[in-house]
């Protein structure tokens, strides 16, 4: 129980949301020729059915990569709306975030799903830079390209943020006007649990954790070494050890079941610099888009959205939905629990954008 605890705790003080570092291990999925692991998955694009496409874009001379999704017989003569999804911490574009683009273009809507810079197949060094003004601009980055993709009405754009994805798009959409309406799927403060710990538990070694990652950043400035915080591997047994429910379907989500090559919880200890000193809930009140949080009600970071959602006192529409039974990973894939998600999803688009 000892290493449990110690791996729990080397997981938290870097903020992932899941904690494992995805392995290319499963079978079957890696298959699919766009490296899409999730169920359902596009294999291949078929006329007359969502077809995904793979596209490459500067952001701050960082290159992104991303994939687009295009609606059944999708037109670019024709105006349709659009939806930004933005994937969890230690995700990827190919994971959770692939999976609700590609059910909201079957919904109608041309979607995106881009890789954070320094992570997945995005460009950046140090790899695996964890910082939150990067993966705000990821956020900023997908509206300006997908505003400009053929077909897109960009006066009606909306976003999605998932988990750690979540957090980031609050305080992005706190500016950005551009995004119509907002929403949210088992939202995760990353600047929060960075700092306290996963519901709390490591307010006691704030200090110690900066003066780590401070001598890190020094580190990096001399040319030395990159250190990294994470957890590199896990196995079965420790996994069905993990008293938490995030932590544990974390594991099993990222190192088992929807494993990819190019997911890490590898993050540069040198980012906590700027994660500890970062909050996704202050200013809230400058969102005034029409606003929806979808939360499990048995997800152990539930705590995060019911924060946050009383502080948006501006947001129109405002709405707060729990799908009934989900667990925090839970809502990354299980089909009865998606299906309830998207169709919240789609109302919510439809009636906003």
């Amino acid at each position: 129980m000892k290493k449990i605890t110690s791996i729990i705790a080397m997981a938290i003080s870097v903020g992932a949301t899941d904690v494992v570092c995805a392995q290319s291990g499963q079978k079957g999925k890696q298959q699919n020729p766009y490296m899409l692991v999730y169920e359902g998955a596009i294999t291949k694009n078929e006329k007359g059915k969502v077809n995904v496409h793979p596209v490459k874009y500067k952001l701050n001379g960082i290159e992104i990569a991303a994939n687009v999704y295009t609606p059944a017989n999708y037109d670019a003569s024709k105006k349709y709306p659009a939806v930004a999804v933005a994937h969890p911490n230690g995700g990827i574009k190919e994971q959770t975030a692939g999976l609700y683009a590609q059910q909201l273009a079957e919904a109608g809507y041309i979607t995106i799903a881009a890789d954070a810079a320094y992570q997945g197949a995005s460009g950046g060094e140090p790899r695996h830079t964890d910082k939150p003004a990067s993966r705000m601009e990821d956020i900023h980055g997908m509206a300006d390209f997908i505003t400009r993709y053929p077909g897109v009405d960009a006066s009606r754009l909306g976003v999605l943020g998932i988990c750690g994805g979540g957090g980031y798009t609050l305080k992005a959409v706190q500016s950005d006007k551009r995004f119509r309406a907002v929403a949210t799927l088992s939202m995760f403060n990353s600047g929060e649990v960075r700092r306290n710990g996963f519901q709390n538990s490591q307010v006691a070694t704030i200090q110690e954790r900066l003066l780590k990652a401070s001598h890190a950043r020094a580190a990096e400035a001399a040319g030395k070494k990159i250190t990294y915080a994470g957890v590199a591997s896990i196995t079965d047994e420790e996994i069905a050890k993990i008293p938490t429910d995030l932590y544990r379907e974390g594991y099993e989500y990222y190192y088992r079941t929807h494993a990819h090559p190019n997911s890490t919880f590898l993050y540069t200890t040198s980012s906590l610099l700027d994660l500890m000193t970062w909050d996704a809930t202050p200013n809230m009140d400058l969102i005034e888009q029409p606003l929806l949080m979808i939360v499990g009600s048995k997800a152990d970071t539930k705590y995060m959205t019911d924060e946050a959602f009383p502080k948006a006192t501006k947001a129109k529409n405002k709405e707060l939905f729990v799908i009934e039974g989900a667990t925090h990973i839970q809502s990354y894939w299980k089909p009865q629990y998606v299906s309830q998600a998207v169709n919240k999803l789609t109302e919510f688009y439809q009636a906003n954008l």
